[in-house]
């Protein structure tokens, strides 16, 4: 019978625990709610209100099933519902096929909207090359019906008009709208096409190092609004607004945060009349992590912040839920073909031929399918976000069935990454550390660095079984992760050095943990996984 951990942090409670076996951090905190509202990668974030409920979407890019869904009372507390799809589309790139990948694509900011009765996500894919859409009746259950068309609309964001016409803003520093047809089928032939906000970076300066993108429209009092970020060389993440009276323009504009690059998002109004701005932070190697920010209204424009400052504290009670299920352990204790806890995400599309949960009750199985070069290429590796300010991830795995060339463990997944693990070589296991270091940049590279991967520390291993733990420091920019095996899930070895964690842009996404298993040699072992677990304490034994 496995032990039932209670997660550190809750103040004489045991951890909240929902079904299918999974058991969630919670951090009770008295008082106000704090900035960022979600210590972890929650980007591109929009959000709508419908009654006194409000729904958020945002991007997990090659994650699968992507595109998560999630619901608050407050737009502090957030827990996810669902996600608009399982797989955004079938590609080499997509599936890991033939030394493929999408890291740092797959599908991007997306746009969420109320009316008439349906809810509609859209986004849009370099992967794809598409412009994506989803709707259904009912947010909460899902059932997602899905069309797209060409091209892929940059940054987009779906705009109803009150007379009945569909548009979609977009682009980069010249700001496009398009008509689309009535049943948002694809673009409208002879609709408004055009050019409506030119340079819509130029209200913050001249020098712009990001032109504006990440649009985000709506109408307040009869007028249009245009949210977008945009970069000044040699300042911060700046957000911008256009408002315009009709929707095809003239629009002016004007910065309304300049604040430790705090930007990118929308506004979104509360039943008792109050303004807030959901934006994001880059927040190191953590990832984007969302900020509110309360707004109010001046000669028709909103004023964004108290002083010019996003506030660390907020005038909205925490529920003291902490992350909800964002993301929480799970003791595999479900049947075969019970879905997977909405924490979880598979690293691209996994191939359901070579994972199972149930087929040795209590273990997730991972197989190896096929011959793979490095952990980055390995099919079905199973994750989940790292969150801040400290946490750490544990899981034991039995290791009698590898075969030769195979390896598996516990990663800290981003290009830059580090895991703690087994290989099998020549009939032997060993525990290892194994990291990514990148060599300074080199005119015969053209001034590109590059990675290497480095097997730091390695320990004989002569059992079936070992846990493995990774703690994650990301307090005030650390950005450190530790890398620890346990023979008998008490004492705990560190193995190899700390990694210094980094947020790149290749991948595009903060730092996540991963259960995986590949082969190098011959295809057929497979390792289980009896259990992850995640703290919100890290330095304890």
């Amino acid at each position: 019978m496995k032990r039932i951990v209670h997660m550190a942090g809750i103040k004489g409670f045991a951890a909240m625990a929902l079904s299918a076996g999974l058991f969630l951090p919670a951090v009770l905190r008295a008082g106000p709610g704090r900035n960022p509202v979600i210590w972890a990668d929650v980007p591109d974030v929009a959000v709508i209100r419908v009654g006194g409920t409000y729904y958020m979407s945002s991007t997990t890019m090659h994650m699968s099933p992507g595109l998560p869904i999630m619901k608050s009372q407050n737009l502090v507390n957030w827990q996810i519902i669902g996600y608009a799809y399982d797989r955004l589309v079938e590609n080499e790139a997509m599936n890991l096929e033939n030394g493929k990948n999408t890291y740092g694509r797959g599908s991007w900011a997306s746009c969420l909207r109320f009316h008439d009765g349906m809810y509609y996500v859209t986004t849009f894919s370099a992967t794809s090359g598409r412009t994506h859409v989803y709707r259904t009746a009912d947010i909460e259950k899902g059932d997602w019906k899905a069309n797209s068309f060409e091209p892929s609309l940059h940054d987009h964001s779906l705009f109803f008009d009150d007379d009945g016409r569909v548009y979609m803003i977009y682009g980069v520093g010249d700001l496009r709208l398009v008509e689309l047809e009535p049943d948002l089928s694809g673009i409208k032939k002879d609709g408004f096409n055009d050019v409506v906000i030119p340079n819509a970076s130029a209200v913050a300066g001249e020098d712009i190092m990001l032109k504006a993108e990440g649009s985000q429209m709506l109408k307040v009092d009869g007028k249009y609004y245009v949210m977008n970020i945009t970069w000044p060389r040699g300042g911060m993440r700046t957000q911008i607004i256009h408002r315009a009276d009709r929707i095809t323009g003239p629009y002016e504009g004007r910065v309304v945060l300049q604040d430790r690059g705090i930007a990118q998002g929308c506004l979104i109004d509360a039943p008792d009349g109050r303004w807030f701005a959901m934006l994001f932070q880059d927040n190191g190697a953590v990832g984007r992590s969302p900020w509110l920010v309360p707004v109010r209204w001046e000669d028709g424009w909103p004023v964004l912040g108290q002083g010019g400052k996003a506030p660390d504290t907020l005038d909205i009670a925490d529920n003291g839920k902490g992350l909800a299920n964002i993301t929480g352990s799970d003791e595999f204790n479900r049947k075969p073909g019970e879905a997977l806890p909405l924490a979880w995400q598979w690293n691209h599309n996994p191939d359901p031929r070579f994972w199972s949960v149930g087929r040795r009750k209590g273990h997730l199985r991972l197989n190896a399918g096929r011959v793979d070069s490095t952990v980055l290429q390995a099919r079905n590796m199973l994750t989940q976000r790292t969150f801040g300010p400290v946490c750490s991830g544990v899981t034991k795995i039995d290791v009698s069935k590898m075969k030769d060339g195979d390896c598996a463990g516990l990663i800290a997944l981003q290009r830059i990454y580090g895991f703690a693990g087994v290989k099998m070589e020549g009939g032997k296991k060993r525990v290892v550390m194994v990291r990514v270091q990148t060599d300074p940049p080199d005119p015969a590279r053209r001034g590109r660095p590059s990675d290497r991967i480095e097997e730091a520390e390695s320990v004989p291993l002569s059992q079936k079984t070992v846990h493995f733990k990774i703690e994650c420091d990301f307090r005030e920019r650390t950005d450190k992760a530790y890398f620890f095996y346990s023979l008998d899930g008490k004492k705990w070895n560190r193995i190899g050095p700390a990694l210094q964690l980094a947020y790149t842009l290749p991948h595009f996404m903060g730092y996540r943990f991963g259960l995986f298993h590949f082969a190098t040699g011959i295809e057929g072992g497979y390792t289980d996984f009896d259990y992850f677990r995640v703290s919100d304490r890290i330095g304890e034994e």
